[in-house]
């Protein structure tokens, strides 16, 4: 697969897959005789992997470290469990202070909507009564 396929598999920039390989996020890329990034499956793996963790929010350096580690080979195991897990801690702590202030502000549009609705009340004529002359 070309960098430009695998930009638009995974909806990210060729430059950023550049850079991702560039600072190790994925491992080797084989190139083809012109010189060309010849992407594999496994590669796109990588490149789904990273994609999926920065979505999440976890940080350059922890990835680096994770691909680091694996490439060591099977002596990292638990190393690269413990990162893991310390990362879904903070995820899990992220999304909780996420849900508080999604709920704080579920309550400041209500409060908005609520003071709109006052808002109109005040803002309807009153019923004319047509009397005769």
């Amino acid at each position: 697969m070309t960098i430009a396929e695998v930009s638009e598999k995974f909806g990210l920039s060729q430059d950023t897959i550049r850079y991702y390989e560039r600072i190790g996020l994925i491992p080797h890329v084989n190139r083809n005789k012109s010189g060309i990034r010849d992407f594999t499956e496994e590669d796109c793996r990588w490149i789904e992997f990273i994609k999926c963790m920065r979505n999440a929010g976890l940080p350059i350096e922890v990835l680096i470290e994770y691909v680091a580690l694996f490439q060591q080979g099977d002596e990292t195991i638990e190393a690269r469990k413990a990162l893991l897990i310390e990362q879904r801690n903070q995820l899990i702590k992220r999304i909780e202070d996420m849900k508080k202030t999604l709920e704080r502000l579920n309550y400041k549009i209500a409060r908005y909507e609520q003071a709109i609705v006052e808002r109109e009340k005040t803002l309807r004529k009153p019923e004319c009564k047509l009397t005769k002359p």
